[in-house]
């Protein structure tokens, strides 16, 4: 099991404005035994805009060795694209492989995405649903012709907070994408709590099951990355007061029983995988750092034995 955390969680939301630089937060994840860093590729980490050469992005891979750590993936900075509410989508698909050749460069192999917008945009901007996941479906396909080029696999991450958020969903877009070997979903524990057992932010009829695992056992055979973080059955709130996405409390502070989720999840993704901690938006992630490290380090110690 190598383990990893989210550099995002000290860059956006809370740390928007005091955003922790990515030398501090290396020197802490290597002083408390993490094994990787999932990069958030936006200012002030490393991105691809500020790291422009290869030259500049070896240094990057170099300087990060002598803490002992590894790229476990990339959350791709696509945001300010457009996916669904457009009907041309290469400008998206240029960001993407643009990314791409970044994560080469500094050898990371796994590429997040998301759908960029909310799941409101269908009334929003009244576009028609069939219409637009047939275009993503599209899009993504594209990239992951990109990603292959490259020798990268694309994680997909389903959330609340994004359009394409109810278990069906997820399922007919990974059902469509299954002809690309090297695309699959990104298991996140709290927004798999929050998309089939809360139905956060879903639109019209909830879908929603008795508990995580059910979903856990239909997106399975699609996992091809992991996050792990603890759930209150919450999402945190906007600037407007309103849900966005999913609020990620440490280990602890919520309400998941990782005694049956962690073997769950191994029957689809592999101890000796990255493993993931997501702190995203979560006020105090810094300090909250140290606690995630040390249930790590307890699940990686209690698992060993059973993954010989």
């Amino acid at each position: 099991m190598k383990t990893s955390i989210g550099s995002w969680a000290y860059t956006i939301g809370p740390y928007g404005d005091k955003p922790v630089d990515f030398d501090t937060v290396c020197e802490k994840l290597s002083k408390l035994g993490f094994d990787a860093v999932e990069l958030g590729s936006f200012a002030p980490h490393p991105n691809p805009d500020d790291l422009d050469t290869k030259e500049k992005r070896q240094a990057a891979v170099e300087k990060l060795k002598t803490y002992g750590l590894e790229f476990s993936g990339i959350a791709a900075n696509l945001w300010g694209e457009q996916l669904i509410n457009t009907e041309d989508t290469s400008k998206y698909v240029s960001e993407f492989k643009r990314n791409c050749e970044f994560s080469v460069d500094m050898g990371i192999k796994t590429v997040r995405v998301d759908t960029v917008q909310g799941p409101t945009i269908f009334k929003d901007e009244n576009i028609d649903q069939d219409k637009a996941m047939q275009q993503v479906i599209d899009t993504w396909k594209q990239c992951a012709d990109i990603a292959a080029e490259y020798d990268l696999k694309v994680t997909w991450e389903g959330e609340p907070g994004f359009a394409f958020n109810k278990p069906s969903e997820i399922l007919q877009i990974l059902e469509a994408m299954k002809d690309k070997s090297n695309f699959g979903y990104l298991y996140d524990t709290c927004h798999a709590q929050m998309i089939s057992v809360v139905g956060a932010r879903q639109e019209g009829e909830k879908e929603v099951f008795d508990n995580q695992i059910e979903f856990l056992q239909k997106v399975g055979p699609y996992i091809n990355h992991v996050h792990v973080i603890d759930s209150d059955n919450t999402c945190h709130k906007g600037p407007d007061g309103e849900d966005e996405t999913s609020s990620h409390p440490p280990f602890g502070l919520g309400l998941l029983d990782f005694e049956k989720l962690i073997p769950a999840i191994m029957e689809f993704h592999s101890y000796d995988n990255y493993w993931t901690v997501d702190l995203c938006f979560w006020d105090k992630a810094w300090e909250a750092t140290e606690i995630c490290a040390k249930f790590m380090a307890d699940t990686k110690a209690k698992y060993a034995t059973a993954a010989v």
